[in-house]
């Protein structure tokens, strides 16, 4: 099956063309060898199970995006819950979580044993330095295919994608509102009179529930990591990275669980870790209270995002092929990756600091051009390798 046709498949098959199984099974393996945050993580999805294995359509995945980037929480595991509730429900949304979520858990679980068993782990600097540029160039590449198959030759929707794209870089962040007002924007454009007229569209519009814009360890330590790292999840808009400021001021400066260089050592292990970044914080909660610190700091920051897409989600496919919701994901799919894009350049300013690694970037945007299956977890292994061989040089 081509690609073109792939956009055609309508979520509401009876017998969708693929299993459950099949689609848990591939977010397991996403969440285990998918490098690069959420940037690199929505792409593999748009090119795995839309172009390739036509198992989603484009309309879905773009109603995926639009309800990820309109609530709180981390954005590929949001985009992996929706893409799962899609032909499954409920059943699906929870066990495609779970799945892409669970290995990187573990990954870090095993990191953070070694980390306080040996006192620090030096290495990962010298990892991160050899893998954070190679990931520059692979979200680089992920986010230019989503710009070139989503936003087509509709000049108010490049219009959107610019401005989102600039004003992430100058205020390195994601402004949640400006979202909701491109799909208002682009709502309103196409459908002026009609939309006020008969009521419908505003109906389906208001219909939608948005989220608010606004080692043994002891039961008072646990909920005090499960208050805190819920609040994270609930409130904390952006992708990636967005959330790193807001546990710095809780887990240093208030609570002063961990030292500035343990925290600098998380960011760390979230850049050189496989699924989604956020699951750093499974890391911050081992370090405070161990095995539960763990369990309790993940499921408090992504249990409301997994809220926050099921309970709409069913608003979203009853009404989201009306013409003026269409319109209103197109909009916001637009600011979503305008966003997308501008985020990569506010993190090559972390990632991008020398010549090495500038050349890194570089060779691996050219190679996943070059090679379009070349598989990233290769790259990232090479890259990790050079940083091992490097950083220790230029920086004794």
């Amino acid at each position: 099956m081509d690609v073109s046709s792939s956009t055609q498949i309508p979520s509401d098959l009876s017998t969708p063309p693929y299993t459950l199984w099949q689609l848990v099974l591939y977010m397991l393996k996403l969440g285990t060898i998918g490098f690069g945050g959420p940037v690199a993580l929505v792409g593999y999805m748009h090119r795995d199970l839309v172009e390739r294995r036509a198992w989603i359509s484009e309309a879905d995945y773009k109603e995926g995006i639009a309800l990820a980037q309109l609530a709180p929480g981390p954005l590929a595991a949001q985009l992996a819950i929706y893409l799962g509730y899609v032909h499954y429900r409920i059943l699906g949304a929870t066990l495609v979580g779970i799945a892409f979520v669970i290995p990187s858990f573990f990954m870090v679980l095993g990191i953070g044993w070694a980390y306080m068993r040996f006192g620090g782990l030096p290495w990962m600097q010298a990892v991160f330095y050899g893998v954070g540029a190679a990931v520059i160039g692979i979200i680089a590449m992920s986010a230019k295919k989503l710009t070139e198959r989503s936003i087509g030759k509709d000049k108010l929707l490049w219009a959107i994608y610019l401005l989102l794209a600039v004003v992430t870089i100058v205020t390195e962040s994601e402004i949640a509102a400006l979202f909701i007002g491109s799909g208002i924007l682009v709502w309103l454009w196409r459908y002026p009179p009609k939309i006020f007229t008969d009521g419908k569209g505003l109906s389906a519009l208001v219909a939608l529930p948005i989220a608010p814009l606004t080692n043994t360890a002891s039961s008072e330590t646990l909920i005090q990591i499960a208050l805190f790292f819920t609040k994270a999840g609930a409130f904390v808009f952006g992708s990636g990275l967005a959330i790193v400021p807001f546990l710095y001021g809780g887990v240093v400066n208030e609570h002063k669980w961990l030292t500035e260089k343990q925290f600098v050592d998380a960011v760390a292990v979230a850049m050189i870790t496989p699924g989604p970044v956020v699951i750093t914080v499974g890391f911050i909660g081992y370090l405070i209270a161990g095995v539960k610190g763990a369990v309790v700091a993940a499921l408090g920051t992504f249990l409301p995002c997994y809220l926050f897409t099921v309970i709409p989600a069913p608003y979203m496919k009853k009404y989201g092929k009306l013409p003026a919701i269409i319109a209103f994901v197109d909009g916001v799919t637009a600011a979503a990756i305008g966003a997308i894009t501008g985020s990569v350049v506010v993190l090559a300013q972390r990632s991008i600091v020398d010549i090495p690694t500038i050349a890194i970037a570089l060779i691996t945007a050219g190679l996943l051009w070059r090679f379009k299956k070349l598989q990233e977890p290769v790259i990232i292994a090479t890259a990790a390798l050079i940083g091992l061989g490097i950083y220790p040089l230029l920086h004794t």
